[in-house]
């Protein structure tokens, strides 16, 4: 089954809001082999979301948006459907007579006299429940079966409205046609810690598929996710190739490889801390906190994380962390000795099993010949072995602060995995003198 998506918002074309929902409609759709053949962004003017409508009902007659829901004037989904499609505008009284109900037992008050727009919907639609705010979604059908499915900009509410009322719709439209299920499957491996081209030349036999299955090379600041994609086949035939693909790319790339899908390595380090029974306490100088607020935006992590110093300045690593003011004039802030002399002390200060010191110059000024902007020394301390490392990193301030945590979480990953010495990595065994 084929359909169009059209996301609705001057916010959109403005560059504004991020148009995150798309992806998401498009990713769930896939699953179910349903196809998106076309995305369209129009903003909230009605000539410019009929004609957007018309076309793509004119070739597939099967249409879904999102965005121009809400109770303000500049909302007008609804009401260029009535005029795309030739309807009347009507009051829906009972979803108006919920909505009020709702509004009174949350807050306490009667709904905003505004909110009541958002129930004049064409003449004849079917009303999609929104369980997630406020604005209902619409299934509007003309006489030939092409219809069109609205639903929110709030991506939560997209989402909640998306797998509750449109899909199962979809699926039971799909099955009465007869259309035989195929589906778009993907596996993401992600890797931290390995180049775009390293990963290429350890599959350099399957630069561009993996056993007939096309492999793409995405790189981002976390590491390089390597993406298998099959289309058009069965579920069981897609499942069964994705996981031997995987495997060959598992045995290439090996210890880089911390997980699939969405997988987050902070997550993941909370996972062997909490198996091991380990605590953690983090000491960061250039990343400022983005360490720990990594670890703790996990929930339940603070069965895990102690805190925290965020030792910017060189008094504070000497006045809170103990590091010497000798070791910091002999080797500077940005060093290995540092970078140990933090993670330990932390450790210690905190009563935490597993101590991380993080040092580095983020830029863009600060560098040196010696010392280049993005040199960073990240050491982790647990339960007394000390290992460190130092890479040189790319990208801006931004880009250098995110990637430190990703290596310092690696790290912690590596360790535990027994994994500390790969090539690549600075690292020694012997705990710096504070």
């Amino acid at each position: 089954m084929d359909c169009e998506l059209i996301t609705i918002g001057d916010e959109l074309l403005l560059g504004f809001t991020i148009d995150t929902n798309a992806v998401h409609i498009a990713r769930t759709l896939a699953e179910l082999g349903i196809r998106i053949t076309r995305r369209a962004t129009v903003g909230d003017t009605p000539s410019e979301i009929i004609d957007a409508v018309q076309a793509a009902l004119a070739r597939t007659g099967a249409v879904l948006t999102t965005g121009g829901l809400g109770p303000t004037a500049d909302d007008r989904t609804h009401e260029s459907l009535a005029l795309a499609f030739g309807r009347e505008l009507a009051l829906h009284e009972a979803g108006r007579a919920a909505l009020a109900e709702r509004w009174q037992q949350r807050f306490g008050r009667s709904m905003p006299e505004s909110n009541v727009r958002q129930f004049m919907l064409p003449a004849g639609a079917e009303i999609l429940t929104n369980r997630h705010g406020s604005a209902p979604g619409i299934w509007l059908e003309d006489a030939h079966g092409r219809f069109v499915a609205t639903m929110p900009g709030v991506p939560r509410e997209m989402r909640g409205l998306l797998a509750e009322e449109i899909v199962p719709r979809l699926q039971a439209r799909a099955a009465a046609r007869g259309d035989v299920p195929t589906v778009v499957r993907s596996r993401t491996l992600r890797t931290t810690g390995i180049s775009e081209s390293a990963c290429a030349d350890r599959l350099d036999e399957f630069r561009r598929a993996v056993h007939d299955v096309p492999l793409s090379y995405l790189p981002g600041l976390d590491g390089v996710d390597l993406r298998l994609t099959l289309d058009g086949v069965s579920a069981s035939e897609a499942d069964a190739r994705l996981d031997a693909a995987a495997a060959t790319v598992r045995a290439r790339v090996g210890d880089w490889i911390y997980g699939e899908g969405e997988a987050d390595l902070a997550a993941l380090v909370l996972e062997l801390l909490r198996a091991h029974g380990h605590t953690i306490a983090v000491a960061e100088s250039c990343t400022g906190g983005l360490l720990g607020g990594r670890l703790t935006a996990i929930p339940g992590s603070s069965a895990q994380v102690l805190g925290g110093i965020i030792a910017y300045d060189n008094r504070i690593k000497i006045e809170q962390l103990g590091v010497s003011g000798a070791l910091l004039a002999e080797h500077g802030a940005v060093s290995e000795p540092v970078a140990r002399a933090m993670a330990t002390s932390v450790r210690a200060r905190f009563g935490a099993d597993v101590g991380v010191g993080i040092t580095g110059i983020a830029g863009p000024s600060g560098g040196s010949e010696a010392k280049p902007v993005g040199t960073v020394w990240v050491a982790v301390d647990v339960a007394g072995a000390v290992h460190a490392v130092k890479p040189v990193l790319p990208g801006d301030r931004g880009e250098i602060r995110h990637r430190a945590t990703q290596i310092a979480l690696d790290r912690l990953r590596r360790v535990y995995a027994r994994s500390a010495d790969t090539p690549g990595w600075t690292v020694t065994a012997e705990p710096a003198s504070r």
